[in-house]
C-alpha cells in the first residue's frame, strides 16, 4: 500500500433504479438491476494497489452503482434473504466475453475480494470476507437484522487487469420493515467502550484530509493492530443512491513513519455535495470494530452535531 491518496471511486454511469417494495408490514421482493457496460480509460502513472477508476472531481460518479462494468458482471445468486437469520450469501463475478466465472484475482489489502453489504437507510453495515470455490462462486454467512432493501458491493481486481473495480447489486431482505432516517451529523462515535473522533472535512473538487483518533477510557490508543494491511479502513457511502468510495489510509504499518494510533489519516474527495455515511474499521486487542459517522460534503446543510455518530448496533464484521 502506498502513502498518499488512495481511493476507490469509479467514473461509471447512472445508478440503477431501486424498485423493491419497502414499508411497514410489507414483504420485500427481490429486484435485479443491470446497467450498460461502461468502458474506462486507463490513468497514467497508476500506482500499485491504487483503485483509479475515478477522478475525484465534483460530479464524477463513484463505484458500486452498476451491476456490470468494463466487461464484468456481478451475478448475485442470492437475491433474497430472511431478516434476523443467518443464511448463506452466494455470488460470482462473470467475465462477459466468455460467460464464465472469474477464478483468478489479484490480492489487494490481503484479500482477493472485499464484500460490503449495507442497508438502503445506511443503518446496517457489514464488511464480509467470502470464500471462493474452485468454480469461481463466492459464499459467506450473513445475518441481517432487519427487513428492507440492501446493496451488495464487490470490490476486486481480476488477475491481469490494470485497475480494480466495484460492482453493486440489490439484495432484498424479507419481513416487516420500518426504515430509519439517516443518523444525525456527528464527528464522534462510540463502539465497545472506544471513542472515535473525526477531524477534518469531506470536500468536493479537491482532496480533503480526514483523521480519526481512537481512544478508550479517555486515553489515546497507541497500539492499534494491522488489519488487512493497514491500521484502518474507511468506506464512504452516499445517502440516496449508496454511491461507494473505499478510502485507504495514508501510510502503512512498518513503513517507519506511520504510527499505530491514536490517529488514522486519510485523504479523499467526495464526488458530489450531500450526506455521506462513513464506516471506519479498526483492530485492537485482536478484535475488529466499526465506528460510523454521518457527514456532509461540500457545505451541504445539517451542520448540527447530534448523537447519530455512534456505531450502529447492526454495523460490523462477519467472517
Amino acid at each position: 500500500m502506498n502513502t498518499g491518496l488512495k481511493i476507490t471511486a469509479f467514473a461509471t454511469a447512472v445508478a440503477a433504479t431501486f424498485g423493491t417494495a419497502y414499508g411497514v408490514g410489507k414483504v420485500v421482493d427481490p429486484v435485479t438491476d443491470r446497467a450498460p457496460t461502461a468502458q474506462h480509460g486507463e490513468h497514467d502513472g497508476e500506482r500499485k494497489g491504487e483503485h483509479d477508476g475515478g477522478h475525484g472531481k465534483e460530479g464524477a460518479a463513484p463505484g458500486g452503482l452498476q451491476i456490470s462494468e468494463r466487461g464484468y458482471t456481478l451475478d448475485l445468486k442470492t437475491s433474497r434473504l430472511d431478516a434476523d437469520r443467518e443464511e448463506e450469501l452466494r455470488f460470482a463475478v462473470v467475465r462477459e466475453s466468455t460467460g464464465r466465472n472469474v477464478t483468478a484475482y489479484q490480492r489487494e489489502h490481503d484479500k482477493e475480494l472485499h464484500l460490503i453489504v449495507a442497508s438502503r437507510d445506511l443503518t446496517t453495515y457489514r464488511h464480509l470476507h467470502p470464500v471462493r470455490a474452485a468454480d469461481g462462486t463466492w459464499s459467506t454467512p450473513v445475518d441481517l437484522p432487519e427487513a428492507g432493501g440492501y446493496r451488495v458491493f464487490a470490490d476486486f481486481r481480476p488477475e491481469g487487469a490494470k485497475e480494480a473495480l466495484t460492482l453493486g447489486a440489490d439484495l432484498a431482505v424479507a419481513g416487516k420493515s420500518t426504515p430509519r432516517e439517516l443518523p444525525a451529523h456527528s464527528t464522534t462515535a462510540k463502539v465497545d467502550g472506544y471513542d472515535v473522533t473525526l477531524k477534518g472535512e469531506l470536500k468536493t473538487g479537491a482532496g480533503g484530509d480526514l483523521t480519526l483518533d481512537v481512544a478508550r477510557n479517555g486515553k489515546p490508543v497507541t497500539d492499534l493492530q494491522p488489519y488487512l494491511g493497514a491500521y484502518g479502513h474507511l468506506v464512504a457511502l452516499r445517502s440516496g443512491d449508496l454511491a461507494y468510495l473505499h478510502v485507504h489510509p495514508n501510510g502503512e504499518p512498518g513503513d517507519g513513519t506511520t504510527k499505530a494510533g491514536p490517529g488514522i489519516s486519510f485523504t479523499t474527495t467526495a464526488p458530489s455535495k450531500g450526506a455521506y455515511r462513513l464506516f471506519l474499521d479498526f483492530k485492537h486487542e485482536g478484535k475488529v470494530r466499526t465506528a460510523a459517522f454521518t457527514v456532509h460534503a461540500g457545505g451541504a446543510g445539517h451542520a448540527e452535531k447530534g448523537a447519530g455518530g455512534h456505531a450502529e448496533k447492526d454495523g460490523g464484521h462477519q467472517h
